[in-house]
């Protein structure tokens, strides 16, 4: 794969992912949790495509081969650590959310 390929394979999953954990976050505030931590699974996976490319290329670079580093590359490295940050954060914005409607008695979903 060419390096504008790669680069565009991690935007892509780490963008997806950034939006399926927003998403979850906007159905978890609705009190839909169960639903909510399958759209956080979903955002782990295109988290982990991207994340497996990535390692790819530090492997390839860590045993002496040659990686083109360009503007779409470090473009995509900020993607892909935005989306892991982001889910990490959801995650925990959902678990005060479960614990507002617990100490609300509302009905979780």
């Amino acid at each position: 794969m060419d390096i504008e390929t790669i680069a565009m394979t991690i935007v892509g999953n780490a963008g997806e992912s950034r939006a399926l954990s927003y998403e979850a976050l906007r159905i978890a505030k609705k009190g839909e949790f169960s639903k909510a931590k399958e759209m956080l699974d979903e955002a782990k996976e295109k988290m982990c495509i991207a994340h497996s490319v990535q390692t790819e290329l530090i492997c390839n670079e860590a045993d002496g081969k040659d990686v083109e580093i360009n503007l779409l590359m470090i473009h995509a490295q900020d993607h892909l650590m935005n989306a892991v940050l982001v889910r990490e954060l959801v995650e925990e914005l959902i678990e005060i959310h479960k614990e507002l409607k617990d100490l609300k008695g509302e009905k979780k979903l």
